[in-house]
């Protein structure tokens, strides 16, 4: 597909050739089969630790949007890849240097031709989108998502780095928990029910 052409697709909001640019999930979560995996939230509190060492030891590191990275003491260097649910300015991808992009947002408006066409690129199935708003209430986050989908998987191991929901505020911003559209009790829930029957997924 040109550019033009995923300008036009994206503007007329036709999903099929969207979804053609994408690696399918199957294939995505293939590459995890036995292999351990470090999801790095965006939580203030992760700033406060020393698990960048840690991170950087799994198979795989997968952060967050902007992807804060404050020291490598804390939070590692490594981002193998990067789940997005907000444009991503030229300086911070160059930061970042992600070596895949997942496009999790349903807003497709917001997705521009170079993360389409970026290696490995996944667009996340705007159903599983939609399935995980009305198991939660609400508007399911970026790292939500990741959870629900990566316990899917045949991954070995998913530690959980920097996810307190909300209760220390996030270091990509600062807005408060009644300024953004998540219901953090209901995921908060969510993975506690996932990490009780599933002893792959430690929270850290």
């Amino acid at each position: 597909m040109t550019r033009l052409g995923f300008l036009i697709n994206r503007t007329l909001r036709r999903e099929a050739p969207l979804t053609a640019l994408s690696v399918s999930q199957e294939a995505l979560l293939g590459e995890l089969s036995g292999k351990s995996v470090a999801l790095v939230g965006n939580a203030r509190a992760l700033a406060e630790g020393q698990a960048g060492a840690e991170i950087d030891a799994h198979d795989v590191v997968i952060r967050i949007n902007r992807a804060p990275m404050p020291s490598a003491a804390s939070h590692g260097t490594r981002t193998d890849w990067l789940a997005l649910a907000t444009s991503l300015p030229q300086a911070e991808r160059t930061r970042i240097n992600p070596g895949r992009i997942l496009w999790m947002s349903h807003k497709r408006k917001r997705l521009d031709w170079e993360t389409a066409s970026s290696p490995g690129f996944y667009l996340h199935p705007l159903g599983e989108y939609e399935a995980l708003k009305t198991q939660l209430g609400a508007q399911p986050t970026t790292g939500a998502m990741l959870i629900d989908m990566l316990a899917g998987s045949d991954l070995a191991r998913l530690d959980l780095y920097g996810f307190d929901f909300f209760a220390s505020l996030s270091l990509s911003g600062r807005r408060t928990a009644d300024k953004v559209p998540h219901d953090f009790a209901a995921e908060a829930g969510m993975v506690a029910k996932l990490t009780e029957r599933d002893p792959r997924i430690i929270r850290n």
